[in-house]
């Protein structure tokens, strides 16, 4: 219980802070498509919290800011967003929880998988939108919003993330997880 009390309270922290952090771009839609503020809190949060949950908060997360801030707009972005981060947060959580012995490397391979995963989800939750808007989503437009445009916020994210990692397990507040050492290692400890 008091675990989950714990989760939970960091996972309302980080849908706090990913309401606020997109106000450092000045609200200038270009800026945040390429400094991607709102998806630090969710890889933070798929972390430190877990998928279960990291993956609803990372989904209300664009949505609610939408309600708020009217940034980024509803349609189609902030419901294309909404499935991206969700889909984020969901393998970054659940490739991170079943790995033996985290680390760095660990941070790096969950953060680089969910961005390619989370990425697809975009494209195809843009492409099923088209029936709904008029606008065209072709090959070109995804590469370029996918991939071309984030590069900045991609490498901010494979810098930041992994050393808020770090420190949070050199204080010991959310250490990495090791490998269980065998009986005679821990005897010859003690």
């Amino acid at each position: 219980m008091k675990n989950n009390l714990k989760s939970l309270t960091l996972t309302a922290m980080f849908l706090a802070i990913g309401l606020v952090l997109p106000f450092l771009t000045g609200q200038i839609p270009q800026i945040g498509n390429m400094l991607l503020p709102m998806h630090i809190p969710v890889f933070l949060c798929a972390l430190i919290c877990g998928w279960e949950f990291a993956t609803p908060m990372a989904f209300i997360l664009p949505l609610m800011r939408s309600a708020i801030f009217t940034m980024p707009p509803f349609f189609p972005s902030a419901v294309g967003m909404a499935f991206e981060l969700a889909a984020y947060a969901f393998v970054t959580g659940f490739l991170y929880k079943r790995v033996r012995n985290q680390s760095v490397k660990t941070v790096y391979l969950c953060m680089i998988t969910a961005m390619i995963a989370g990425r697809a989800v975009w494209g195809v939750a843009r492409t099923l939108m088209l029936c709904f808007d008029d606008s065209s989503f072709t090959l070109s437009v995804f590469l370029s919003g996918a991939f071309l445009t984030a590069i900045p916020g991609i490498i901010i994210h494979l810098i930041l993330i992994p050393l808020i990692m770090v420190a949070l397990d050199r204080t010991g507040l959310v250490p990495f997880k090791a490998k269980s050492r065998n009986k005679t290692t821990e005897a010859a400890v003690m």
